[in-house]
């Protein structure tokens, strides 16, 4: 076991000197990635730092700056970088929030690779990393009319604790009563077309010249309140959702039939008859690409409320199951500014220091990265973390005791 390999970008500099010029403010290392070095650096503006990443490609003799993916780690002092694989880097940020402090730099994962290829650039990607794990999103679609709707109010009002929704973004104004993160993320056109692009929303649409989208941080946000997340979306955007990198699962809600669909509209008198006639006919495409095209994972008919409502609790494995409270957010690592990393198979060793004696104290922690799930553009879950004694700390990592 060593110590995590840090170098300084100074040393990059006088080995690869081009006339690029690679000067952060604040703190650089680098990781050597294959033929090519990935260059970490925070840069200090009125006291806000921020990381920035350039690569220099040794095949090429070359410095280059690639696209950066995702959301990056928000204000923080310094930072420690360790290759975790041959794929992603480990970020260790300090002096930021306890909950904020882990991150994951992806260079060659397949997301980055998907990116790559579309972009025909250079691109990385930052995934936020969180302790433990979540529930699978739900992802409920259905023609209109079809009672998905009731469908999820009952689930809601039976499991309130244990649901919740994602807030869809428009570019469309308030209307009034209407709240800002509550409603709608209300958001500039050219911002949410640029997150677009970014890769950040599962899926979006134009309406009546306003977009509407769901993004992937509104779906990890329910997640990270120790929610299960379900999104009620249509065909459409369930193919798109199937399409992106969420982990879910897919439920398509189906009529008895087309009559029965058409009685249900007509009893619910909210629309005139040539709307009535324009949701069927988009009812009938929807139902066909719903039990056709492999988007969905299940598929249960409303013929019986009840008993369709049964069948769903079952798929969510709540059969059985009584309302209970959420589970508790992921609690974050106080990490200490003076500290070594070091890695050994799938566990990574953060060292404390006692400040101003270099020896090490009996806070060190050890984060255990075997059952990591997810990534960029979505978090990257799994973490286990434990605190360690220093002194029983051997290879066979004994004297670790989970922390709560």
């Amino acid at each position: 076991m060593g110590e995590a390999p840090v170098f300084y970008v100074e040393n990059l500099k006088d080995r690869f000197s081009n006339g690029f010029n690679l000067r952060f403010k604040g703190f650089e290392t680098s990781i050597d990635v294959g033929d090519k070095t990935f260059v970490i650096g925070s840069s200090n503006n009125d006291s806000i730092s921020s990381i920035e990443v350039q690569i220099y490609d040794k095949s090429r003799g070359k410095w280059v700056i690639p696209t950066v993916l995702g959301t990056e780690p928000k204000r923080y002092e310094g930072h420690s970088a360790i290759l975790l694989n041959e794929d992603r880097i480990m970020v260790i940020t300090w002096g930021s929030t306890p909950d904020d402090c882990i991150w994951f730099l992806e260079v060659d994962t397949e997301y980055v690779k998907q990116q790559k290829k579309a972009s025909g650039t250079e691109v990385v990607a930052w995934s936020k990393g969180v302790r433990g794990d979540a529930d699978k999103p739900v992802v409920i679609s259905g023609p209109s009319g079809v009672g998905k709707g009731t469908l999820i109010n009952m689930l809601m009002k039976e499991f309130p604790t244990m649901f919740g929704f994602s807030v869809s973004h428009t570019t469309r104004a308030p209307r009034s009563m209407e709240k800002n993160g509550v409603h709608y993320h209300f958001t500039e056109r050219s911002i949410m077309e640029k997150d677009i692009k970014d890769g950040k929303f599962l899926e979006f649409a134009s309406v009546h010249g306003n977009l509407y989208g769901t993004s992937i941080e509104a779906v990890e946000a329910v997640a990270d309140s120790g929610k299960r997340c379900i999104l009620d979306i249509d065909v459409q955007g369930a193919k798109s959702v199937r399409a992106s990198s969420l982990d879910a699962a897919f439920i398509f809600i189906s009529p008895p039939s087309m009559a029965k669909l058409e009685e249900r509209l007509h009893l619910r008198g909210t629309e005139t008859e040539e709307q009535i006639q324009k949701r069927l006919r988009n009812a009938k495409a929807e139902i066909e690409q719903g039990k056709s095209s492999g988007i969905f994972d299940h598929i249960l008919c409303n013929d019986h409320l009840e008993k369709c409502y049964d069948d769903l609790k079952k798929l969510l494995g709540l059969d059985g199951t009584t309302s209970t409270n959420p589970k508790p957010s992921s609690k974050g690592i106080n990490l200490p500014s003076k500290h070594a990393v070091s890695k050994i198979n799938s566990k990574i060793l953060i060292k404390s220091e006692t400040p101003g004696s270099g020896n090490p104290s009996k806070n060190s922690i050890v984060l255990d990265v075997s059952l990591l799930k997810g990534g960029a553009p979505s978090r990257t879950r799994g973490l286990n973390v434990y605190a360690v004694d220093p002194n029983p700390f051997s290879d066979s990592l004994n004297g670790i005791h989970k922390l709560s």
